[in-house]
């Protein structure tokens, strides 16, 4: 049985709340699991305490059964100073697509042959 240490959604529409939870990898998102470990509050502030609340205790416990947490829990995880998520780099992220190298290309061919026109 795989473990993760993920989010469960909860609370009203437009008002979501998360319940950090241990479950099974196979049960749905806001389906069965173990142990709740802690809770997350997207509606409150940055920087204020109770947006992420978390038993480290539990789980430190867990991550040495071998629970796997997902992205944005190893985020809280990290934070908590349990965890070491690694940094990401991705220096292609900003880079247009194919298609827009395309278009830019055309419109500067389109621009400089405007330009002859006039001189």
């Amino acid at each position: 049985m795989s473990l993760k240490i993920r989010l469960t959604r909860g609370g009203a529409k437009k008002r979501p709340y998360y319940r950090i939870v241990v479950a099974d990898a196979r049960s749905p998102r806001d389906g069965r699991f173990i142990e709740k470990i802690g809770a997350y509050d997207p509606m409150k502030a940055k920087d204020s305490p109770e947006r992420v609340v978390l038993d480290i205790e539990k789980a430190q416990a867990w991550l040495a059964k071998g629970a796997q947490p997902t992205d944005r829990v190893l985020r809280f995880l990290d934070a908590a100073g349990i965890a070491k998520r690694p940094s990401r780099n991705n220096p292609k992220k900003a880079e247009p697509g194919e298609k827009a190298k395309e278009r830019a290309a055309a419109k500067a061919e389109k621009a400089g042959a405007s330009a002859d026109a006039e001189a």
